[in-house]
């Protein structure tokens, strides 16, 4: 691990201690204690990135209660042996997902995000793979992510622009469009072609 990394790793770590600690305390001064804890844990991320320290603050000190991972959903869908990917704004193509939102589980946040961003009516069959983000996606986040891919079933639908997504296509492994490597690497199309390929697929997780 680079020093960047050691560093970004504290961070993490004094952040989640002080969340922790202001939702349990009852005692006014250590709740300033955990405050500034929290605060510096801003100020040394603020030292190893290009970021302002009060957007920081909003990405990274912005929540309550125990500190747990957030949840982001991918979902796979294939045609004709060709895997489904959608354009986003930046002109990258990524799986069709993202978070889970406060209302949805893992499967019909899965069927949410196809529909919305390829326009497609699907149903979740199979969880492929759930991964820590930070161990096979860059750049590494200030936080952590477990990742759901899951297999979906067609049933109907067409693309439809909208304000994430400007394009759906299908494309095999060998010729894969620029990838958002933030939110899916060529690692992971990989895995869920061989998944797709192998009726006996059994589900890795970190």
């Amino acid at each position: 691990m680079d020093k960047n990394g050691q560093w970004l790793n504290w961070a993490k770590e004094l952040q989640a201690l002080a969340q922790c600690g202001l939702a349990y305390t009852k005692d006014p001064f250590d709740k300033g204690r955990f405050e500034r804890i929290r605060e510096i844990s801003a100020e040394i991320l603020c030292g190893i990135c290009d970021l302002p320290l009060e957007k920081i603050k909003k990405l990274f000190c912005n929540e309550v209660g125990f500190q747990t991972p957030k949840i982001d959903t991918r979902g796979v869908v294939f045609k004709d042996g060709k895997i489904l990917l959608v354009r986003e704004n930046d002109g990258l193509w990524s799986l069709p997902g993202g978070w889970v939102d406060f209302d949805q589980t893992v499967r019909g946040n899965t069927e949410k995000e196809v529909k919305e961003e390829a326009g497609l009516d699907v149903k979740a069959v199979k969880i492929i793979a759930v991964q820590d983000r930070n161990r096979h996606n860059l750049p590494v986040y200030a936080y952590n992510v477990c990742k759901f891919f899951v297999l979906c079933e067609i049933l109907g639908g067409s693309f439809q622009k909208n304000m994430e997504t400007t394009e759906s296509g299908y494309f095999p492994i060998d010729k894969l469009p620029p990838l958002c490597e933030a939110k899916n690497s060529k690692a992971q199309i990989e895995m869920c072609f061989a998944a797709y390929a192998n009726p006996d697929w059994i589900m890795p997780f970190d």
